[in-house]
């Protein structure tokens, strides 16, 4: 069921969306880009990317006066690549992991980012499931922000395609 509130809503997406998402995502992967970080420049994510997560009922996005405005992959399944950790997650109880977090230029600066993770987390709970995990590399500063902003907890190293990235945990309604 989608979320609406006065200024967005947050919704699955669907495949009409996907040029949409895609744009995001480019805007997203060039503001990496400019931020001087390799994160997302070695053609990952792509159309590809966006496809697979709309067919496996990944995606979901923000959206404001029928726009796409910011997309993520929330997946409620585990994340191989999160079941070798340096460090210690929080719980070992299932979780809902968060990818792709994207805002496009548009809309970027206006806390959206943050907007997009309350919503989830509201969808987890509402799903029953009272952990998130999400990662992202040292060098994301905004995303670290948001981590913080949001108490997530820091937990440790993981691994994407030879990569460290930071790994987090929220537990809801701690």
């Amino acid at each position: 069921m989608p979320v609406v509130n006065p200024q967005y809503t947050f919704r699955k997406a669907i495949s009409a969306d996907r040029s949409a998402i895609w744009q995001v995502l480019q805007d997203a992967i060039e503001r990496r880009k400019k931020d001087g970080s390799d994160q997302w420049q070695q053609g990952y994510p792509n159309p590809g990317t966006v496809a697979n997560d709309i067919g496996n009922g990944w995606g979901y996005v923000l959206e404001i006066n029928g726009k796409v405005a910011a997309y993520a992959a929330v997946i409620f399944d585990v994340e191989p690549a999160y079941e070798i950790l340096e460090g210690k997650w929080l719980t070992q109880d299932e979780y809902v992991v968060i990818h792709r977090v994207a805002v496009g230029d548009q809309f970027a600066g206006k806390g959206l980012a943050t907007q997009l993770f309350l919503n989830i987390e509201n969808l987890a709970s509402d799903k029953k499931l009272f952990s998130i995990r999400v990662d992202t590399k040292s060098d994301n500063l905004a995303m670290l922000k948001i981590f913080k902003n949001l108490n997530y907890t820091y937990c440790g190293e993981v691994y994407f395609h030879n990569s460290a990235r930071k790994a987090f945990e929220k537990i809801l309604g701690s």
